[in-house]
């Protein structure tokens, strides 16, 4: 993708972010979205074919963010140096969704929000995948994985909606849950 189309392709994730504050994932309409963005609908649709499909786009640019293997120190936290500790890496995690809390809290609440939390969990198997064959368990682990991305997921969902936490709080609540101490 050229520099041209980036620039688009952001403009109209900015744009989608900005209605996301301001109304419901429902009662956003394409239009809205090209509007707000200030480019034609040709345009629009070059680079997506449906409003869910600019959703999906923007979950994969949220968590490919939030999942990148290479963990750099960033303004809110550095966890570069914490090496292969899941505990670090969720709190890692927290940050960046805290940091888009302003529209996940808003995917979150109409019909968008099951969507987003299917890409998510899906991350997040990646992500506990690997933690689990660390440990030794009498449990399934596929029931194990299953348990640990459901409980984290809602996690999450519930700390959008109670945000007066840190995501070291969220982290510490979580990790009391789980077989890893």
């Amino acid at each position: 993708m050229d520099r041209r189309q980036q620039k688009t392709r952001q403009a109209v994730f900015d744009a989608f972010a900005r209605l996301l504050e301001r109304k419901s994932y429902t009662n956003i309409t394409v239009q809205d979205i090209i509007d707000e963005a200030n480019i034609g609908r040709s345009t629009f649709y070059s680079h997506f074919e449906t409003k869910d499909e600019l959703l999906k786009a923007l979950c994969s640019e949220i968590f490919d963010h939030v999942f990148a293997e290479e963990v750099s120190k960033e303004k809110t936290h550095d966890f570069s140096k914490t090496g292969n500790n899941i505990k670090a890496e969720i709190t890692h995690i927290l940050y960046h969704l805290m940091e888009s809390s302003r529209y996940i809290k808003r995917i979150l609440s109409c019909e968008s929000g099951e969507m987003f939390m299917r890409y998510f969990k899906e991350r997040l198997t990646q992500v506990f995948e690997g933690e689990l064959e660390k440990h030794e368990s009498d449990i399934p682990k596929e029931y194990m994985l299953n348990h640990m991305v459901c409980d984290f997921a809602e996690t999450v969902r519930w700390w959008m909606n109670n945000d007066s936490y840190s995501p070291e709080d969220i982290s510490e609540f979580f990790f009391s849950t789980t077989p890893f101490k």
